[in-house]
C-alpha cells in the first residue's frame, strides 16, 4: 500500500477499511497496522471507529509508522549489519533511514506507546530506534521473520531484544574464548613456520569458528548433549583435531613427518587433512562429551548426509531414541552450501520420520572465496545461507573477527535446536589467508581483496586489543600465553622428532564394533550358517501372511496374502518377495533390526514387497513384520527423491551400527549413479582409506527387459572396476533362496562389507523362479550354482553368466534339448569365486569353449572385469554379449527382442531368425506387465 496514504489521510473510512481488510485476513495489510488492530493499550480500550475520526491525529498514524519501523529491522535490518571484516558490504535499497518508515529527525524525542512491542513500554523514538540498531544491525545480522511459528519468532524477539544481541562475558569467558583464539592462531602459523611447502588448508582468518565450537559444546552439554558428530570439509580441520577434538600435536606433528606410515598394514590411507577422529572431552562444568569427527573427502558436503546418518542411527540404539542426548553439527564452506546439490537433500530429511536427527547446528566458514571464484560469480542467492530458508531454518550472520558475537550466536542457536529441535545456520564472516592451500597465489585472481587481508589484524589480535583496552588483560598476560602455547608446541615437535616411527591408534573395533574384526584376518571366503529350521521358516512365514481381521485392505492385497499363504502352508515353495521377507523376519528374530529405505520401498517399485499394507478405507498402515515376537525393530521409509542424499544417510546410520541390517533400494538400478559419490569416496574405498568398516546393503534392479536406456543397467561395470582387495561383495542372485541367504550372510559373519546386489524385475513373478522350503532349512549362498541339466560328457561349450539371463538361456536349453551346453550361474560377481569356476572347467573336461554370456554391451556388465580377471588364466574366456555402445540400452522395443535373441541364439549357435519373430508378441506381453508395475 502507498505509505504516503496512511501518513496524510485522516478520514475514518479508510481505517475501518483496514479494520475490516484485518478481519478477513490479517497478512493483508502492514505490520504495524496488525499491531494495531491486535490491540494497543489505547486500541484495546477504545473501539476503532471511535478512534477514526473525521480528523485522524497525526501521531495515532505515527505510532503505526513506527511499528513498521520495528517490523523492518526485524525483517531486513540483517541487510544493514557491520558483518564483513575486511571489505564494504553491498548496499541495499529502500535503506533503513527513519524517510523509510515515514519518520524523520523532528521526531526523535517523541514518546511512542510502539515501545510496548520492543519490551520497553512508552519511549521516545530515539531510545527504540537505537535499540533496533544495536539488536539487528551490528555484529549480528538475524534472519528469522520468515518461520511461519509464530512461537518460534516469539523466542527469538525476547531473546535478542532483551539482550539487544550484545553478548555479555564474564572474565573468566572472555579469558577462555582469547584462549581458545591463541590456540587457533598460533598453531597455524607453528605449522606454517615448521612444515614449509606442506598442505594444511589452515583457518587462518576463521580461528573464531575454534572459541564457537568450543563453546557450542560447553553449552551443549550443559543442556543434556552427551555426544555431538561434526562433519566438515578440509579448510581448518588440523586445527578441529588439535584444539577441539584434542587430538595430540604429537600425533599431527609426526602424520607431517610420515612417520605414521605402515608399509605392513595393508591400508592406503588418506591425506591428514581428510581424517577423522573420536574421544572424549571434559567440558569446564564437569561434563563428559563424546566428539566423533567423521572422515571425508575433498568432495565437498559429502560428508553431511553420512553425519546425519550416523547420529540417527545412535539416536535409534544408543540414545533409546532421544534425540536431545546427540546433536550433528556440519561445518560448511560458503560456495560449497550454496553450490552443492547435496546441501538441499539433506536439508529436505530434516522433519521426516525416517531421517530426523533433532535439529543439526550448521556452521558456514564464509571466507568469501570459492577456490579463486568471487563470491559474487558463486551464487545468485543474496547470502550463501540462502538455501536454509527452504526449510524454515533460521540464519544468523557474524562478523568473524567479533568472537563474543559468534559465540553468544552459537550458543543462542543450540538453545533453539535443543528447544525447537530445528535446524540452524551460523554464517561466519571472514576470510582466507592464503590462497586455496598455502603454495596458492590469491592476487593472481584477488588483488583488492588480499591487499586488504594482509593489511588485517588476525582475530586473535583483535580480540586481545579489544580486552586490552577494556582493561580485561595486559600486555604481559597475552604475551605469556601466546610463548607458553608455542613452547608446548615446540616440545611436542622435538617429541615426534625424536621417535623413529609412529603407530596411530585407529579405533576401529571399538564400541559397536567390539568383536568384529578385519576381513583379512579371517577366511573371507568360508560359508556362514544362515540356514533355519523348517519350523521357524514356517513360523515366520505364517506369521507374516496371515492379515489382521476386522481390517479392510484391497481386494488385490488380500488375494496376494492369500497365494503367500499358500506358499507357507501347502506348496511350500516361496517366490523373491516371500524369500526377502523371510530373510529379514529371521534377523529379527535373532536380535537384528532391519532398516530399508529408499524411493517406494513400502510396497516396492514392482508391487512386489509390499511390507507395509495401506488400509483400504484410511490411511492407516500394517507392518506383518512388526508381528513377530522379538525386541529388534523393523523400520521401511519410503525416502525423499534422492539418492546421493538418502544412500550418504544410511551409509552412515550402518556405520554407526554394524549389528543392524541397513538396506538403501534404488527405485531403479540405474539410478544409483546420482550416488556416484558415496559409492566411490566410501562404499568403496573408506576401509582402504580411513579404517572404517560398513555393512551397507544396496539393492539395485537389474535387467534388459526393454524398458529402454535408463531402466535397464545398474551399471555392473562401475561396481566391478572399483572391486580390489575384498573391499566390496557384489551379487547378482537367481533364486530368493540364494537372496535369503546373502543377505542373512551379512550379519552371521566376523567382519562387515558393503554389498551390492543386483535385484530381477520380472522374476519377481516369474513361475521358474522359486526356491523350495528346503532350500532355505538345509541350503547356505552359493557363489556359484552349477547346471543340473547338462550331461558333463557330452558338454562342449560352457556358458557362465549371471542374473536374469540365466532363464532364458535355460528356456532355450531345455526348448532344444541341448545336453552339449552347460549354463553355470555366478551369483557371487566379486569376491570373484575364482576356484570354483576352475572347478567347473575341470569337471567339464571335453568343453573347448568357456563363454561369459551376458545381456549387456560389451564394454559394460561384468565382461570387462572378467575379461581382465581370467586373461592370463587357463580359463580362457569369451564373451557372448551386445555389441560396444554409449547406451546401456535401446529404447525400441523390437530391437531390445531382437538383440536378446541374437545373445541366445548365438549362446547355442543357433538360427536367430525364426526366435526373434516367434517371440516379439509373448516378449512384448511381458514388458508391458513389468512396464504396467
Amino acid at each position: 500500500m502507498d505509505r504516503l496514504n496512511y501518513i496524510n489521510s485522516g478520514n475514518a473510512a479508510y481505517i475501518n477499511s483496514l479494520y475490516e481488510a484485518y478481519k478477513q485476513d490479517p497478512e493483508s495489510i502492514e505490520f504495524g497496522w496488525q499491531k494495531f488492530f491486535e490491540g494497543f493499550d489505547f486500541g484495546r480500550e477504545t473501539p476503532v471507529q471511535a478512534i477514526a475520526g473525521e480528523e485522524t491525529p497525526v501521531h495515532f498514524l505515527k505510532e503505526i509508522n513506527v511499528l513498521n519501523m520495528i517490523n523492518g529491522y526485524r525483517t531486513r535490518g540483517h541487510l544493514f549489519t557491520k558483518t564483513n571484516p575486511v571489505r564494504e558490504r553491498r548496499k541495499y535499497f529502500p535503506g533503513k533511514e527513519l524517510e523509510t518508515f515515514g519518520l524523520s529527525d523532528a521526531d526523535l524525542d517523541t514518546v511512542f506507546n510502539a515501545g510496548v512491542e520492543v519490551g520497553m513500554g512508552p519511549a521516545k523514538l530515539r531510545d527504540i530506534h537505537d535499540m533496533l540498531e544495536q539488536t539487528y544491525c551490528q555484529s549480528i545480522g538475524a534472519e528469522y521473520k520468515y518461520i511461519r511459528n509464530p512461537i518460534k519468532i516469539k523466542w527469538f524477539e525476547d531473546r535478542m531484544e532483551s539482550k539487544r544481541n550484545m553478548p555479555s562475558f564474564d572474565t573468566e569467558e572472555k579469558l577462555k574464548m582469547l584462549d581458545k583464539l591463541n590456540q587457533a592462531v598460533v598453531f597455524e602459523n607453528f605449522l606454517g613456520t615448521k612444515f614449509l611447502g606442506q598442505k594444511r588448508f589452515s583457518l587462518e582468518g576463521a580461528e573464531a569458528l575454534i572459541p564457537a565450537l568450543d563453546s557450542v559444546i560447553q553449552k551443549g552439554a550443559d543442556l543434556g548433549i552427551q555426544e555431538f558428530v561434526i562433519g566438515m570439509a578440509h579448510r581448518g580441520r588440523l586445527n578441529v583435531l588439535a584444539n577441539i577434538m584434542e587430538k595430540t600435536y604429537k600425533e599431527i606433528f609426526s602424520e607431517f613427518e610420515g612417520k605414521n606410515y605402515d608399509e605392513e598394514a595393508g591400508f592406503g590411507g588418506d591425506v591428514k587433512y581428510h581424517l577423522g577422529f573420536s574421544t572424549d572431552v571434559v567440558t569446564s562444568n564437569g561434563k563428559n562429551v563424546h566428539l566423533s569427527l567423521c572422515p571425508n573427502p575433498s568432495h565437498l558436503e559429502a560428508v553431511d548426509p553420512v553425519v546425519e546418518g550416523l547420529t540417527r542411527s545412535k539416536i535409534d540404539f544408543k540414545y533409546n531414541e532421544d534425540h536431545t542426548k546427540i546433536a550433528p553439527i556440519l561445518i560448511h564452506g560458503d560456495a560449497s552450501v550454496a553450490g552443492q546439490g547435496i546441501v538441499y537433500e539433506v536439508l529436505q530429511m530434516e522433519k521426516l520420520d525416517g531421517y530426523r536427527t533433532g535439529g543439526t547446528i550448521h556452521l558456514v566458514i564464509n571466507n568469501q572465496i570459492g577456490f579463486t571464484t568471487n563470491f559474487k560469480d558463486a551464487r545468485s542467492s543474496t547470502y550463501c545461507t540462502d538455501v536454509a530458508k527452504t526449510v524454515l531454518s533460521p540464519v544468523f550472520h557474524v562478523n568473524g573477527d567479533d568472537v563474543e558475537a559468534l559465540v553468544y550466536v552459537v550458543n543462542l542457536a543450540m538453545e533453539f535446536r535443543q528447544t525447537f529441535h530445528d535446524d540452524v545456520f551460523i554464517d561466519i564472516l571472514c576470510y582466507r589467508r592464503y590462497g586455496h592451500n598455502e603454495a596458492d597465489e590469491p592476487k593472481f585472481t584477488q588483488p583488492l581483496l588480499y591487499k586488504a587481508i594482509e593489511a588485517h589484524p588476525n582475530p586473535r589480535d583483535v580480540y586481545y586489543q579489544q580486552l586490552l583496552s577494556h582493561g580485561t588483560i595486559n600486555e604481559s598476560q597475552a604475551k605469556a600465553m601466546e610463548k607458553g602455547f608455542r613452547d608446548l608446541l615446540q616440545k611436542k615437535l622435538d617429541e615426534s622428532k625424536a621417535e623413529e616411527r609412529f603407530t596411530e591408534t585407529i579405533q576401529m573395533f571399538e564400541g559397536a564394533w567390539e568383536g568384529l574384526h578385519l576381513a583379512r584376518d579371517i577366511d573371507f571366503s568360508a560359508p556362514a550358517n544362515t540356514a533355519i529350521s523348517k519350523e521357524e521358516l514356517i513360523s515366520i512365514g505364517k506369521k507374516i501372511t496371515e492379515l489382521p481381521k476386522g481390517k479392510e485392505f484391497f481386494k488385490k492385497i488380500e488375494k496376494l496374502f492369500d497365494e503367500r499363504g499358500k506358499m507357507v502352508n501347502s506348496t511350500h515353495s516361496f517366490d523373491w518377495a516371500m524369500g526377502e521377507l523371510m530373510a529379514y523376519g529371521s534377523l529379527l528374530k535373532e536380535g537384528h533390526p532391519v532398516r530399508l529405505s529408499g524411493e517406494d520401498v513400502k510396497r516396492g517399485t514392482f508391487s512386489h514387497r509390499h511390507a507395509v499394507l495401506t488400509l483400504a478405507d484410511s490411511e492407516e498402515e500394517y507392518t506383518p513384520l512388526d508381528t513377530l515376537d522379538t525386541e529388534a525393530k523393523f523400520t521401511i521409509y519410503n525416502s525423499l527423491l534422492s539418492e546421493y542424499g538418502v544412500l550418504g544417510f544410511e551409509y552412515g546410520y550402518a556405520l554407526a551400527n554394524p549389528n543392524a541390517l541397513t538396506i538403501w533400494e534404488a527405485q531403479f538400478g540405474d539410478f544409483f549413479n546420482g550416488a556416484q559419490i558415496i559409492v566411490d569416496q566410501y562404499i568403496a574405498s573408506a576401509e582402504t582409506k580411513w579404517q572404517r568398516g560398513n555393512g551397507l546393503v544396496m539393492l539395485l534392479p537389474h535387467g534388459y527387459e526393454g524398458q529402454g536406456p535408463e531402466h535397464s543397467s545398474a551399471r555392473i561395470e562401475r561396481f566391478m572396476e572399483l572391486c580390489a582387495d575384498n573391499n566390496i561383495q557384489v551379487a547378482n542372485c537367481t533364486t530368493p533362496a540364494n537372496f535369503f541367504h546373502v543377505i542373512r550372510r551379512q550379519l552371521h559373519r566376523e567382519f562387515r562389507k558393503p554389498l551390492i546386489i543386483f535385484t530381477p524385475k520380472s522374476l519377481l513373478r516369474a513361475p521358474k523362479c522359486v526356491s523350495p522350503l528346503e532350500d532355505f532349512t538345509e541350503g547356505k549362498f552359493q557363489e556359484v550354482i552349477d547346471d543340473n541339466y547338462a550331461d558333463a560328457k557330452k558338454v562342449k561349450r560352457v556358458l557362465f553368466c549371471s542374473g536374469k539371463l540365466y532363464y532364458e538361456l535355460l528356456e532355450k536349453q531345455q526348448a532344444d534339448q541341448r545336453k552339449d551346453v552347460a549354463i553355470v550361474r555366478i551369483e557371487q560377481l566379486y569376491p570373484t569365486p575364482e576356484q570354483q569356476m576352475m572347478k567347473i572347467k575341470a569337471k567339464y573336461s571335453k568343453a573347448t569353449e568357456f563363454i561369459w554370456t551376458q545381456e549387456e554391451p560389451e564394454n559394460m556388465g561384468a565382461w570387462p572385469y572378467m575379461c581382465r580377471k581370467f586373461r592370463k588364466s587357463e580359463l580362457q574366456l569369451d564373451v557372448i554379449s551386445r555389441n560396444e555402445s554409449s547406451s546401456t540400452a535401446t529404447g525400441f522395443a523390437k530391437q531390445h527382442i531382437s538383440q536378446q535373441q541374437h545373445i541366445i541364439a548365438k549362446a547355442f549357435e543357433a538360427p536367430a531368425g525364426k526366435a526373434v519373430k516367434e517371440t516379439i508378441k509373448k516378449t512384448t506381453e511381458k514388458m508391458a506387465n513389468v512396464a504396467a508395475d
